[in-house]
């Protein structure tokens, strides 16, 4: 693609020689009314330097600056200079990239030769999958897919929540009350039960938590009855995870969870010790970090057990050591921002050079309409619940809308679980949301089926059209407005991704997506495409290429599928 910015950075720098051209780059806006022009270059801060107003600086540049075949016209307008570039040079420029490149359209090689590491997801075992894990993995999914389609070498990692006191709870909850036979057929429904009661009994009973600690600690010390109970729940928890990330089409390049660590975790405490880190508090090892503006961070606790931190440094070293990772990306919920700072700093303590190239990616929580989630209360949503649910759903509307389409289930599958994980990615990631079943299965409005169905809309009309040679199309008759507005999105979309990789934000895509698909169902009721003129319906038909693969590349970048009918 002609890079039309650098074009006009290029012929500003030989006006403005008292400004760098990395500057002017960055002075240069995207007019919001089109009108105005593609690009707009602002002369409010040159006022200083060539003591005039910026209408006569805007003036002057747009009168000197040099005619070129690719600009239709420059013009100075209120102290600024708008460039306007030539429609059909840039029609046949954008539009030749997203044929020619198709389904690596908007990727580039900026990460050519740098390995990310992204955690995303890591539910823990022997708990539901709910609703509340949805956030970080399909956010995490989206980092992943986006970092790999700009060029990174990408290592996905679930960092499976299989370590902790959590462990001897269910050690001592099977061991009074489980059933082997209820918990294979059930795992994590009975799983569940046996936590809930373990907390009901320890009310009564607060022994029971004495017991849950000695039962972790013979855990961390290889006690073989301790591993083999804490390796079947790990195993039966896996193959019911396992469902769910086959619902979202995710996969993993590693399951190395907390446990992965506990041989690592010793090393890693003795450099902290040679590096006088450590001191002792009430029995407890912990680094302090008043200086920093931070609680302490608790390294061992008293009786020697390892807490998440202490895993967490073993987990970034290991991870630096393995992968020399160029970014070390968590995507974890907002509630662990302290964590994650006090882990970057002990890291930087610890003479870890590359610390600052661990990036915690917080989103905001997810709550229920009656209320805050609780494992311990069995207060959940489970999230392979609303999956089929979205699914079911999608099946009744297809029913009544389109009864005789190929492939219903498979759609409804697509369509479903789209529309649960567009929500998910459509609002900024930062924000808190409360769950609802009626808004997570609406596909009215700004929703992942309305993308979905433009992309079968277009698909649909590339079917009826007729064979074309998809290069072969006349500029000239999408030089109209409506036409044009769609090609500016399509040339959007690179720096779409980049920027959507920058600030780790699935939401500028899923905001893409849905301007793009607005436009061309705009330009879909205004103008006949599938037409007696053939010039004509091949330039329309080639517009609606483009724009069924751009909203195929997008969607794939969320993690979503593409129907070709629905």
């Amino acid at each position: 693609m002609i890079d039309f910015k650098s074009k006009i950075v290029s012929g500003l720098s030989g006006l403005i020689e008292s400004v760098e051209p990395k500057e002017i780059e960055g002075m240069i806006e995207v007019p919001a009314d089109s009108n105005m022009g593609d690009f707009a270059f602002p002369c409010f801060k040159l006022a200083r330097i060539f003591r005039k107003s910026p209408n006569l600086i805007a003036e002057d540049i747009a009168g000197r600056f040099e005619e070129e075949d690719y600009l239709e016209s420059v013009a100075s307008v209120g102290g600024y200079v708008n460039f306007k570039i030539d429609k059909e040079t840039y029609v046949s420029d954008v539009m030749g990239d997203v044929i020619s490149q198709k389904d690596r359209y908007g990727s580039s090689c900026e990460g050519c030769g740098k390995k990310v590491v992204v955690e995303f997801s890591s539910p823990n075992i022997a708990k539901p999958f709910h609703i509340g894990h949805i956030r970080t993995t399909v956010i995490g999914n989206s980092i992943n897919r986006i970092y790999k389609f700009l060029g990174y070498d990408t290592v996905s990692v679930n960092h499976l929540g299989d370590y902790g006191t959590q462990f001897g709870k269910l050690i001592v909850a099977f061991s009074s009350w489980g059933v082997r036979e209820d918990v294979e057929k059930e795992p994590i429904k009975e799983l569940l039960k046996l936590y809930i009661r373990f907390h009901e009994e320890a009310e009564k009973a607060p022994e029971l938590e004495d017991q849950a600690r000695e039962w972790f600690k013979r855990l961390e010390n290889k006690d073989p009855e301790a591993v083999e109970m804490w390796q079947w729940f790990r195993e039966v928890s896996l193959k019911e995870f396992s469902r769910v990330y086959s619902l979202l089409d995710i996969e993993f390049d590693s399951y190395a969870g907390e446990s992965f660590y506990s041989d690592k975790m010793p090393e890693i405490v003795d450099q902290m010790r040679e590096r006088n880190l450590l001191e002792m508090s009430q029995g407890a090892e912990i680094v302090n970090l008043e200086d920093f503006g931070m609680p302490p961070a608790i390294i061992t606790k008293s009786d020697g057990s390892t807490l998440y931190i202490t895993r967490d440094i073993a987990a970034a070293k290991y991870r630096k050591e393995t992968y020399d990772f160029y970014k070390n990306i968590y995507v974890v919920g907002s509630q662990q921002i302290l964590h994650f700072k006090q882990l970057i700093k002990i890291l930087e303590l610890m003479g870890c050079q590359w610390a600052g190239d661990c990036v915690h990616v917080p989103f905001g929580m997810v709550a229920l309409e009656e209320g805050t989630m609780s494992t311990r209360k069995g207060r959940v949503v489970f999230l392979e619940d609303v999956l089929k649910k979205a699914v079911e759903r999608t099946e009744e509307i297809i029913e009544g809308k389109n009864p005789d389409l190929e492939n219903k289930h498979e759609v409804a599958r697509q369509v479903g679980i789209g529309a649960v994980m567009f929500q998910e990615l459509s609002n900024s990631r930062i924000k808190d949301y409360v769950f609802s079943w009626e808004k997570t299965l609406s596909f009215e409005g700004e929703t992942g089926p309305y993308v979905q169905y433009t992309h079968a809309r277009c698909s649909s009309l590339l079917r009826k059209g007729g064979l074309f040679e998809a290069g072969d199309f006349d500029a000239s008759i999408l030089t109209d407005e409506v036409s044009m507005d769609i090609i500016r999105q399509l040339g959007k979309f690179k720096e779409t991704v980049s920027e959507a990789g920058r600030k780790y934000e699935p939401a500028v895509i899923s905001r893409f997506v849905v301007d793009l698909a607005q436009l061309f169902n705009r330009f879909y009721h205004e103008h006949s495409i599938v037409v007696e003129d053939l010039k004509v319906r091949r330039a329309r038909l080639a517009l609606a290429m483009c724009v069924k693969q751009t909203l195929k590349n997008g969607l794939a970048l969320l993690g979503m599928q593409a129907p070709e009918k629905m």
